[in-house]
């Protein structure tokens, strides 16, 4: 019987090793599986290269994860806001390596490891710093910089509502990144707040098949905020 259910969120992070490449879904606020971040702050392991949007907000969640000092690179599109001072203050001390991507080039290159495209031309880039020294080509008149896919040994993702095989669906944006994320992991993980018995998802309707996810782990709902959002 297929039973992807971890009874805790330790039991659903197992395996995850040092140097490992973790995708963390979330964009902003929205859609960070908080959970499983501090169950990898628990863990004893180093070297991480994470891949996200930002570079955390505050001092929770994924500036969490940063602060413990685990985390040796960070890819992502949005390292700098006004709260990202946990990143600011590592970069600013040489302690941690950025690799600035393009949100749209961020998230075709997680999709092209999903689907295993072995690299692309994307015009995003040519002509700045962020093409770097990669190779370049004229397609049609146009100037297009390759680009790799990014492939994680691990996904963390968060969803709405899940079942024992994995099928996941999301909540509006907290979807996010979570999708793609799913298809490029060795070993993907999602946090959801709901599980359901089998055929309770309607076919139609999933995002995510669970043929894409290892672990699920349900969590419980955090309080509303101020501003009616739940985390």
């Amino acid at each position: 019987m297929i039973n992807k259910i971890s009874a805790s969120v330790a039991q659903a992070l197992e395996g995850i090793q040092d140097g490992a490449t973790v995708l963390i879904g979330g964009f902003g606020t929205a859609g960070i599986p908080v959970e499983l971040i501090d169950g990898l702050c628990a863990m004893p392991v180093r070297d991480l290269t994470v891949v996200n949007n930002n570079a955390g907000n505050g001092d929770t969640g994924l500036a969490a994860l940063l602060k413990s000092g685990k985390v040796r690179k960070i890819i992502c599109s949005f390292p700098r806001q006004a709260d990202s001072h946990v990143f600011d203050a590592l970069y600013r001390a040489g302690k941690i390596e950025l690799e600035l991507v393009p949100q749209g080039t961020l998230a075709e290159r997680l999709r092209a490891a999903g689907a295993g495209i072995g690299a692309f031309f994307c015009p995003t880039g040519y002509g700045t710093e962020l093409a770097g020294n990669r190779e370049t080509r004229e397609i049609n008149g146009r100037h297009y910089v390759l680009e790799e896919p990014i492939h994680g040994d691990v996904a963390l993702i968060k969803a709405e509502r899940g079942d024992r095989w994995g099928n996941l669906l999301y909540r509006k944006s907290a979807r996010n990144f979570g999708p793609v994320m799913a298809t490029a992991a060795r070993l993907t993980v999602a946090s959801v707040h709901d599980i359901v018995e089998l055929g309770e998802l309607d076919p139609e309707a999933i995002v995510t098949p669970g043929i894409y996810v290892d672990r699920i782990v349900k969590i419980e709902r955090r309080a509303t905020t101020a501003g009616g959002f739940v985390r």
